[in-house]
């Protein structure tokens, strides 16, 4: 520990008990609501049963994986101020940052699909986005459509 404060809390995390995988220990972090880590786990490790069940020819976790690929965008847009103008300014998208995006848009658009227990919605947003389809997948070629109009305005990028 190089400094008094840490940069990222992601060393503090601890890799999942089943894959001893960070991005699965993150996502179930992310889809943990009022500190139900137990309800959360749970809920990933049911979807991700009815995952395998749906797409036999590939193990679970990597249809998860390609899913969260798949959703990751490369590109997204930020505003930014020139002499009184907003402008939408084009910008690359980190690892970290696309990440994070991914991960967001998928347990959106899992919860966006109601009338359906969470590891169902959960296992149809997976298996949509690994079949490159899904809201999730919409958010992504969204946010890519709005880089490409806006690529005018890629000299403001920050």
């Amino acid at each position: 520990m190089a400094g008094k404060y840490f940069t990222s809390f992601e060393p503090l995390l601890k890799p999942d008990p089943i894959y001893g995988d960070l991005n699965v220990a993150k996502f179930i972090s992310c889809l943990m609501r009022d500190g139900k880590r137990s309800t959360a786990e749970k809920v990933f490790y049911d979807a991700l049963e009815v995952v395998g069940q749906r797409v036999r020819d590939r193990d679970s976790i990597e249809v998860w994986r390609q899913a969260i690929e798949n959703v990751k965008p490369m590109v997204e847009v930020r505003s930014k101020r020139v002499g009184g103008a907003n402008y939408q300014v084009p910008v690359e998208v980190g690892p970290r940052r696309g990440r994070a995006l991914a991960f967001r848009w998928v347990l959106e658009a899992a919860r966006g699909r109601r009338g359906r227990p969470m590891r169902m919605a959960l296992a149809d947003e997976l298996v949509a986005a690994y079949n490159r389809e899904g809201g999730a997948m919409m958010k992504r070629e969204n946010a890519h459509k709005q880089a490409e109009a806006n690529k005018a305005f890629a000299h403001f990028a920050f």
